[in-house]
């Protein structure tokens, strides 16, 4: 079914949606398989799984073992990645056109015979579980991962993709292979994008056989936020104080998430924006600052999240939580929106330069149930908000939010009395 004389959308016999962009330009191919189910399906006592799945699944599939499958992609110049995310796992393939036809054939391999080695599992498990220990050691990773439990609790937004350490250590092949034999069992899509192979289909398909036996993810409600104790510290005898401030919001796609979009540019985008004017160029406060908002199948989280000397530890605390006060009480001017918009606008334009920018694009789009057009029918809409419409989403949905410290004992101290007698710990 043609959509566009540069868009096709097809379906591959077991149901996958397939999307095919072709790009003018390199003879590259950029491929994106979009898995519904990442971290957020571990169960519980297997956090981690996702993550230490996605990266075995490179180790070796179908005919090539792990150093024949290096050599495979090595040798041709291309590269192959795989990684889980909160709501999906993403395959990744790049390459030059003319050498699709040895590699795309992979992408099946990968999901539907993935060598799950015991050795390849204990390097993948190790190199995670060191990854993990790494984090321990990184006040900013510290005060992230105590505002995660607070916004999210023990639910599938609870703990890092990596996985919680007790439990990861435990993961071995048996449940690797559990989760291998539900991979796209919630929805899978595959995007092509740049100059595609006549026969692609023929290529993907491999002996007749089913790619996925499932139709294209549905849109539904992910994961919910339950915000539980509104202050947190942790202890770290460092000369800084890292700040996060933060609430869950709405799912990408929802009435409101577009005004958050255009928040999140005029908060957090460029030396220009909000949070580093006011904070950095007007107190001097940060070393670092900024506003992390991903697109989420659930609950989305928004956070401010600051850096600064453990001596200023209450300046920084109080301005920081006058910032976010100030999001909740005063429209934001119409220059600040435009200035937004065309922050948005760009931010959208960057991200579309390559194929593989694209293809990722899309990917993750239709893997969360929206429609192929979703990011240009965001551009279109958001020219028609208004600097109240962004207020009144503001004040829906972070009314409440969490702090999270992570510094010194005395810094924290001075910190949480300025909390205390804040409007926002009411």
């Amino acid at each position: 079914m043609p959509l566009h004389p540069q868009v096709e959308s097809r379906q591959l016999p077991g149901g996958c949606p397939l999307w095919l962009l072709h790009r003018p330009g390199p003879a590259i191919l950029s491929a994106k398989l979009w898995l519904r189910g990442g971290s957020s399906g571990d169960r519980p006592g297997e956090r981690g799984a996702a993550q230490l799945l996605a990266g075995v699944l490179s180790r070796g599939c179908g005919p090539h073992s792990g150093d024949a499958l290096a050599d495979l992609v090595e040798g041709l110049g291309a590269g192959l990645r795989c990684e889980a995310a909160e709501d999906g796992t993403l395959i990744s393939l790049k390459c030059a056109s003319e050498d699709a036809p040895q590699l795309l054939p992979l992408l099946r391999q990968l999901v539907q015979q993935p060598w799950l080695v015991d050795d390849q599992i204990a390097l993948e498990r190790q190199l995670n579980l060191q990854t993990l220990q790494r984090q321990k050691e990184d006040p900013f990773q510290l005060a992230h991962d105590k505002l995660r439990q607070q916004l999210y609790g023990d639910g599938p937004y609870g703990h890092d993709a990596l996985g919680v350490e007790q439990e990861l250590r435990t993961l071995d092949r048996a449940a690797l292979e559990r989760h291998a034999s539900r991979l796209g069992s919630d929805g899978a899509v595959l995007v092509l994008a740049g100059q595609i192979p006549m026969d692609v289909e023929g290529l993907l398909e491999g002996a007749g056989q089913p790619v996925w036996t499932v139709a294209a993810p549905q849109r539904r409600q992910g994961p919910a936020g339950c915000t539980g104790e509104r202050f947190t510290a942790s202890g770290d005898e460092t000369e800084q104080l890292v700040l996060m401030l933060g609430a869950t919001t709405v799912p990408l796609g929802a009435s409101q998430a577009l005004a958050l979009r255009l928040l999140h540019c005029h908060l957090g985008i460029g030396m220009s924006s909000r949070l580093f004017v006011a904070l950095r160029e007007e107190h001097g406060l940060a070393y670092d600052v900024g506003v992390h908002h991903p697109a989420r199948l659930g609950d989305a989280p928004f956070v401010f999240h600051l850096s600064s000397s453990s001596e200023r530890a209450e300046e920084a605390t109080r301005e920081l939580l006058n910032e976010w006060q100030r999001l909740l009480e005063v429209p934001i001017s119409v220059a600040e929106l435009e200035l937004a918009l065309a922050k948005f606008s760009g931010q959208e334009a960057l991200g579309r330069q390559t194929c593989s920018q694209v293809a990722d694009r899309h990917a993750l789009v239709l893997g969360h149930g929206l429609d192929f057009d979703f990011a240009d029918r965001c551009l279109e809409q958001a020219q028609a908000l208004t600097p109240t419409d962004l207020q009144t989403a503001a004040r829906s949905l972070l009314a409440r939010p969490c702090l999270s410290l992570c510094g010194p004992a005395r810094a924290i101290t001075a910190a949480e009395r300025v909390w205390q007698k804040h409007p926002l710990a009411g």
